[in-house]
């Protein structure tokens, strides 16, 4: 199985990126390749329809949206700034939105995660990014927010309380649960 994990955010030092980085290693199996991506490879102009008009897609649009068809799941966790999408994601999923003859995401299975310094874990953003990234063309599976990131993370060890381990781990084992189903199902 082909994973593809991502924070959706273009902070350099994202702990949505370490989080994602970490929940991506519950899904490694013998075979399986998991492509983590840093959004800032994909930095393109501002999305404008004058653009789009003038110069085309962005090859890193292109580029962006070929790694999404490449995969077989992803792992997104999505950055909370105040109450949204960081606009480095959301510029990257406007562009790719632009793609004649596709949805953003094409069908993909996908686990939303969210996290924040503060006590609700960037839940506004990920309630809104479980009902629009539907609309994109992806199955969501399931969704988690981890809340204060400091104290219930530690590189090295993940998710350090015991409550929001024991939550995430169920939503890993259903969401596998899923996924082998589906392949089943395709094959």
């Amino acid at each position: 199985m082909k994973i593809l994990a991502f924070a959706a955010s273009n902070s350099r030092n994202s702990i949505n990126k370490t989080f994602v980085t970490s929940v991506s290693k519950y899904y490694k199996e013998k075979d399986d390749v998991i492509d983590i991506l840093d959004l800032n490879d994909y930095e393109m102009p501002i999305y404008s329809i004058d653009r789009e008009l003038e110069s085309g897609i962005p090859q890193l649009a292109l580029d962006f949206a070929a790694k999404i068809d490449e995969a077989d799941f992803l792992l997104i966790s999505i950055a909370e700034y105040n109450g949204s999408y960081n606009v480095g994601y959301k510029n990257i999923i406007d562009w790719v939105s632009r793609i004649a003859g596709r949805k953003t995401f094409n069908g993909k299975p996908v686990f939303l995660l969210a996290t924040s310094p503060g006590p609700m874990g960037g839940t506004t953003v990920l309630t809104t990014a479980v009902n629009r990234i539907t609309w994109d063309g992806a199955e969501v599976l399931d969704s988690f927010s981890l809340p204060q990131f400091a104290n219930n993370f530690e590189v090295g060890k993940g998710v350090t309380s015991i409550e929001h381990r024991s939550k995430l781990e169920a939503k890993v084992r259903a969401t596998k649960r899923a996924l082998k189903e589906k392949l089943l199902k395709s094959v």
